[in-house]
């Protein structure tokens, strides 16, 4: 039985999508079969794994609507082991047309279910808002990695989305738990990077992960090519960072099994 794992926060440019990306193909490298669900209307983990999300027929819209299953939606992707179930601009309207719908915030988890034994690990890349995409996200998820950039307004927000984990917690999804916050963007450089690592380590303990993601160019040139880090640079700081997370979210599974 597979983990479900939604990488989440409301605020935009933190390395969300950039972090499910590239830890899901650091799994997969290690003999890891790996689902990455794209619950975005952005489709941007899409793109970044090679998929043209402007010409996908089948995509996440469908199988939250009930058109298609996921057996039916879910694409390989060219990295081995990893598999998409991708999105695009059509997913806008999925919380326009569930929102009446009686039990609409089960329907991913629901659609995920057939198809748990067939991975190790799931992971949902969320939307930058906390509507009913990212409530099925977390509704379906198990255990949630909250990307946090350290920049100046890193903490802004960031108790919008713990208050939402506690309502799931409370009414819908009672095993619901944060596996960690990832610290992205560090810049060893600047003041600020280190004095938000401080306030966060400080605020949260051991939920922070260990591992830290610097800022690279290279992790933000990857997606443009339609390629995760590993295809891109696999030599870069960005590569090693993505492979240390790995190492330390196959320990947190471990320990929490």
């Amino acid at each position: 039985m597979s983990q479900t794992i939604a990488i989440a926060n409301q605020k935009g440019g933190v390395g969300k999508t950039t972090t499910a990306v590239n830890l899901a193909a650091s799994l997969a490298m290690k003999n890891r079969k790996i689902l990455l669900v794209d619950m975005d209307p952005q489709g941007n983990a899409t793109s970044g794994c090679g998929e043209d999300k402007e010409n996908i027929k089948k995509s996440v819209y469908d199988v939250l609507l009930g058109n298609q299953t996921a057996e039916e939606v879910i694409y390989p992707t060219s990295f081995e082991g990893l598999d998409i179930l991708p999105a695009n601009g059509d997913l806008i309207g999925a919380e326009v047309e569930l929102i009446q719908e009686i039990g609409r915030e089960y329907f991913l988890k629901k659609s995920l279910e057939p198809i748990l034994n067939r991975y190790h690990d799931i992971l949902i890349d969320c939307p930058p808002s906390l509507g009913l995409l990212t409530v099925n996200a977390l509704t379906a998820a198990e255990r949630i990695i909250v990307p946090l950039q350290c920049e100046f307004y890193a903490m802004e927000g960031l108790s919008q989305l713990l208050r939402t984990i506690r309502l799931i917690k409370g009414s819908v999804n009672p095993s619901l738990r944060i596996d960690g916050i990832l610290l992205t963007m560090f810049d060893v450089r600047n003041n600020i990077s280190h004095q938000v690592k401080e306030e966060v380590c400080a605020h949260f303990g051991s939920r922070v992960f260990s591992t830290v993601i610097n800022r690279n160019v290279r992790l933000s040139e990857a997606p443009s090519f339609g390629k995760n880090i590993f295809e891109y640079d696999s030599r870069s700081t960005g590569a090693a960072g993505y492979r240390l997370l790995a190492e330390e979210f196959l320990t947190r599974e471990k320990h929490s099994a």
